[in-house]
């Protein structure tokens, strides 16, 4: 090790033959070395010394090494410490990267795994030091401010958010950033990738979403030439490519059970298998993975591993949605702008105060995404330097609901308001009211189409209404009226193709069949199902004398 000053380390073990082994592999490396049997004499030895890095085990005859991290947290000691587990403990594992620890090791401990973990911490623990990160915030790396400053907002919640991922770049933790579509939930995990001592490594992103489950395999762990039809040449696998950097896995509650598995074992054993090798060779990274989706709720429907669950929520921040950070608007506007007028070469243009309150007003269910669509769209329309936007378009504009995010939860879509048409049938604001016999719908209403389609357009531009200052008394009621809204809006748009809709909504066609029996939404007697959907959307596309 090049060093000037060897780094000092402390090794908390009561085992004397793994004391042993663990003191001279660090010797060899350069650094100088301490040793302690219990928690109490290490805890001595840290009252007069100060160390670089602290490896304990779990186990000790007077305690655990979680107590020995967690006083160094209450003394808010600099040492990033190392927890060794027995093995296949992943409560402990877990348990340790939540209260604190820089990494952990299993047993029996691999001695190169073993380096490359020490040399991991003591790289974040210099990065991070006041003498590295000149001007930075305590935790920070220098290269991190500018990655952060692309998170919009002075709000309470982006604070909040920025704050969490100063303390989640000290340590290689697994992160879960979870939040609604078009939030900027990729940014997040770029700017833990900067501020942390892994940003002169790769930051490589997955949409684990977007990858054929037959490909899944090959493309997570490489694969040897010849190991499938098609395999030409060795492929690295993006465990590999990511190596020494961050891995972002985002939509990973898109992955099939099978992949869940093999994927645990990685993160696990920290080895990953290519396919047609029979050799395991060693990975180093940090996990970060994002979702709009509940993974705790898919675990319970048994579509998502909870042990997995486990290994990925070890840190959780919550980007969130924009319409609950309303005072950030100001300034996204004024960057989404810059950005725009930039990548098109256009003079930047000024926001009006009517077109900035007109914004103020939408629910903005699209967030950022959908913000930035709608600049897009008005600088390219607009003339002169006064941007103008003309919110009150029809149902193709971009400023409505219809089109939800695929998994989105129930509580986003129950904050939109019910249909007109249902509203005067079925009050929310009288909870003693009970659900008609026959549910209200926009389609067996008698209006033209085109009057059904304005009032399902309208109403769901509105702003969400805000709770009824009783709850209604009959929730499921509640409930069933705003999803038979959502459906017959996609049912709509999709020419009451019911595969379509199915695929618009994240449903397959066995649950949208569910919903409309169960909704009693009627649905006119050309709508296709199944495998007749491709010849049907073909005829939608022929003139209409011809059908």
């Amino acid at each position: 090790m090049n060093t000037a000053t060897p780094a000092r380390i402390l090794v908390v073990d009561d085992e004397p033959d793994l004391r042993t082994l663990y003191e001279l592999t660090l010797l060899r490396e350069g650094h100088s070395v301490d040793c302690a049997a219990s928690v109490g004499e290490a805890w001595r030895t840290m009252q007069t010394e100060r160390f670089d890095v602290v490896i304990t085990d779990m186990r000790l005859p007077d305690g655990l090494g979680l107590e020995l991290l967690q006083r160094m947290s209450e003394e808010q000691r600099p040492e990033r410490c190392i927890v060794i587990t027995a093995y296949g403990s992943t409560e402990n594992a877990v348990g340790a990267l939540k209260a604190g620890a820089f990494d952990y090791l299993t047993k029996p401990v691999d001695l190169k795994q073993f380096r490359t973990v020490v040399a991991s911490a003591l790289d974040g623990a210099r990065a991070t030091s006041p003498r590295s990160a000149r001007g930075a915030p305590a935790g920070i790396q220098a290269g991190g401010l500018g990655a952060l400053a692309l998170l919009i907002g002075e709000s309470m919640p982006m604070r909040q958010v920025k704050q969490r991922i100063a303390r989640a770049a000290r340590s290689m933790a697994p992160v879960l950033v979870r939040g609604e579509s078009g939030t900027g939930k990729e940014l997040v995990a770029r700017a833990l990738h900067a501020c942390s001592h892994r940003q002169a490594g790769p930051f490589l992103a997955v949409n684990c979403g977007a990858i054929p489950e037959n490909l899944l395999e090959a493309e997570f762990f490489g694969a040897r030439k010849g190991a499938f039809t098609g395999a030409v040449q060795d492929r690295e696998g993006y465990f590999r490519a990511a190596g020494g950097g961050t891995l972002f896995l985002d939509e990973i509650g898109d992955l099939p059970l099978a992949m869940q598995a093999k994927l645990l074992r990685v993160i696990q054993e920290r080895t990953v298998r290519p396919l047609g090798s029979s050799q395991e060779e060693a990975v180093d990274v940090r996990i970060v993975s994002a979702t709009h989706k509940d993974l705790a709720a898919l675990v319970q429907q048994g579509q998502f591993r909870q042990d997995l669950f486990y290994r990925l929520n070890v840190i959780e921040i919550l980007m969130p949605a924009l319409r609950d950070r309303r005072e950030d608007l100001p300034a996204l506007c004024e960057h989404l702008l810059a950005r725009i007028a930039g990548d098109s070469g256009t003079t930047l243009p000024r926001l009006s105060a009517t077109a900035l309150g007109s914004l103020l007003e939408l629910p903005l269910w699209g967030n950022v995404r959908e913000l930035e669509n709608l600049l897009h769209r008005a600088m390219a329309l607009s003339d002169g330097d006064e941007l103008m936007l003309e919110i009150n378009h029809g149902p193709n504009s971009g400023h409505w609901q219809a089109e939800v995010a695929p998994g989105d939860e129930v509580q986003d879509t129950a904050r939109m308001p019910l249909d007109p048409l249902e509203a005067a049938s079925e009050s929310v604001e009288s909870p003693s009211s009970s659900p008609p016999s026959e549910p209200a719908n926009v389609l067996s209403s008698g209006l033209p189409d085109s009057a059904v389609g304005d009032l399902l357009s309208a109403s769901l531009r509105q702003a969400p209404p805000s709770l009824p200052i009783e709850p209604p008394r009959d929730l499921q009621a509640y409930l069933d009226a705003i999803e038979r809204n959502i459906l017959v809006s996609v049912l709509q748009q999709t020419q009451f193709n019911r595969t379509a809709a199915a695929a618009r909504l994240g449903l397959s066609a066995r649950q949208i069949r569910y919903r409309i029996d169960r909704l009693a939404i009627a649905v006119p007697n050309h709508e296709v199902d199944g495998p007749d959907a491709d010849s049907a959307l073909g005829a939608s596309n022929q003139p209409a004398g011809s059908r």
